[in-house]
């Protein structure tokens, strides 16, 4: 779809950081859906930074780019924060929007959709010490042998880290103002 109907583009909702290190497809645009928070909140048996800041101005940054129209293929890490954001994206009037279905890098190893085949599965690859339990890569667009990179292209980053922030240019007066 994505290379043969006009109009269609790839939407990378994960963070700034998920997109330059870990890579991203070639032609995705980021707009972030979430914002990394500097806070560490317990989960399961270990601690995760949080990533619970909306970003306020994703509708409106998107509306900036493309048309309510147009075809968006929304992709996140394991398809969760894609179907928050397309479900925001349809409530705000666009009307071509599909999920990516287990995001670039898919859900944790293993994985199944029946919910008590997943936790039995999961529960067994836990106690046998499965090399690959819990890690991701085995579904998702890297898994399936699908072009990406960790270039970052200007084309397709997120709209306002183009411009520089207020601030940034009060800093760069101060400095033109002391070699003067």
């Amino acid at each position: 779809m994505l290379n043969t109907v006009p109009d269609t583009y790839l939407i990378d909702v994960r963070t700034r950081a998920e997109y330059q290190l870990i890579g991203h497809p070639p032609t995705a645009y980021l707009f972030p859906y979430l914002f990394w928070t500097n806070k560490l909140g317990k989960k399961e048996a270990g601690w995760i930074y949080q990533f619970n800041n909306n970003n306020k101005s994703f509708v409106e940054e998107i509306s900036k780019k493309f048309q309510k129209t147009n075809n968006l293929l929304i992709l996140c890490r394991d398809g969760t924060r894609s179907i928050l954001a397309a479900r925001e994206l349809i409530k705000n009037g666009f009307k071509n929007i599909y999920n990516v279905k287990d995001g670039f890098e898919g859900a944790p190893f293993p994985y199944f959709e029946d919910e008590n085949r997943h936790k039995f599965y999961r529960q067994l690859a836990k106690r046998n010490k499965i090399p690959s339990y819990n890690h991701r890569g085995f579904y998702g667009w890297q898994w399936w042998g699908l072009p990406w990179t960790y270039e970052i292209n200007s084309k397709y980053i997120y709209p306002p880290d183009k411009t520089p922030k207020k601030e940034e240019k009060k800093k760069e007066k101060k400095k033109k103002k002391k070699k003067s």
